[in-house]
């Protein structure tokens, strides 16, 4: 073979592995993609614990989020990542980068199941527990056991108070781990509501020269009397008038809170229950919160209306609204519309 012809043979063999070296680069670049997102559902992968990043990419590939189960433990080695991914069941979708995934395993965003209650405005503790206690969360009577021996993170405990804890569970929609434990939940609804009371809330109250106690307790009587919005900050201004002139609340929800059962109306006789709560047999406020408030009960406390009255009587007419008195002789008035109104439905 003549020096030419060897010189030919050499470039011809450069070439092919040119040509190899760029195919190779072109398919290693197509692995190198995310997997197309032809499906919108994520995919939950299992990780077993001391999985080999050689099995993890295996596990990847099956479940097709990957397009070669080598190239990603290549990958992985090369961004020094492939010893420290973690186990566990993980949430991934179709169209993530090699780093994204690797990003999940490595920073251990392991799938927790979890569950979504809605605790509404106005509730008491006890209603809160049988809600959570629907949702399979925990168990009503384990949760009150608990609420029996906690005292609220922010405020105070006043002597007769049913539940310490009593207003000081914001209610709002939460979204729990499945395993979570009563203190957990307790926990994370006190710092909701520490959240919601903003320091320019917290400022205002000082400027009424309230402490939070007390405007709790006012923003549940509000929220227990209230069923249309537009009237808590009215409302409100009743209950500060009614203080002001040292005069008894006398509210139908507290007397409901003192009896301890779910009605719509009371008696002359439930007035008469013996009870811190009753505000028809006791001055100035409650002991205590009779409900969790919403944060709209809570600043129509803050931000009260600037009205001269001092009664209200439901309107009778099924809007949940109020007609609205200054003196005692319109309250008689309003009382006698309210009653026509209730034969006239």
């Amino acid at each position: 073979m003549t020096m030419g012809k060897a010189q030919r043979l050499l470039l011809g063999i450069f070439i092919l592995l040119l040509v190899a070296a760029g195919l190779f680069a072109i398919q290693l670049n197509i692995w190198l993609k995310p997997v197309p997102a032809m499906a919108q559902e994520p995919v939950m992968v299992s990780i077993p614990s001391g999985s080999s990043s050689m099995g993890i990419a295996n596990i990847l590939a099956e479940n097709k989020l990957v397009r070669h189960a080598t190239v990603f433990r290549y990958y992985a080695k090369f961004r020094g990542m492939d010893q420290e991914l973690q186990a566990g069941n993980y949430i991934l979708s179709f169209g993530m980068t090699m780093d994204e995934i690797l990003r999940e395993l490595l920073e251990g965003n392991v799938y927790r199941p979890t569950q979504t209650v809605t605790i509404p405005e106005g509730y008491t503790i006890e209603q809160i527990a049988q809600r959570l206690e629907m949702t399979g969360l925990v168990e009503a009577k384990t949760f009150m056991e608990l609420v029996k021996d906690s005292v609220p993170e922010l405020g105070k405990v006043l002597p007769g108070q049913r539940y310490a804890m009593e207003g000081y569970l914001f209610p709002d929609t939460y979204e729990f781990d499945v395993n979570v434990t009563p203190e957990q939940i307790l926990h994370r609804m006190q710092a909701r509501l520490a959240e919601v009371l903003t320091p320019e809330m917290r400022a205002r109250a000082d400027q009424l020269g309230l402490e939070l106690h007390e405007v709790l307790t006012l923003a549940s009587l509000v929220e227990r009397e209230v069923l249309a919005a537009a009237e808590r900050d009215v409302v409100a201004d009743v209950m500060y008038n009614r203080l002001e002139k040292q005069m008894p609340l006398q509210l139908c929800a507290s007397v409901i809170y003192a009896l301890g059962v779910h009605k719509t109306e009371i008696t002359i006789q439930d007035t008469k229950v013996d009870s811190p709560y009753n505000t028809y047999q006791h001055a100035g406020l409650p002991p205590g919160p009779i409900a969790s408030p919403g944060k709209s009960a809570i600043n129509a406390v803050l931000y009260p209306a600037d009205v001269d009255y001092l009664y209200y009587v439901v309107k009778g007419d099924g809007s949940g609204s109020h007609y609205f008195g200054r003196t005692l002789a319109e309250h008689n008035a309003n009382i006698r519309k309210s009653q026509q109104n209730e034969k006239n439905r």
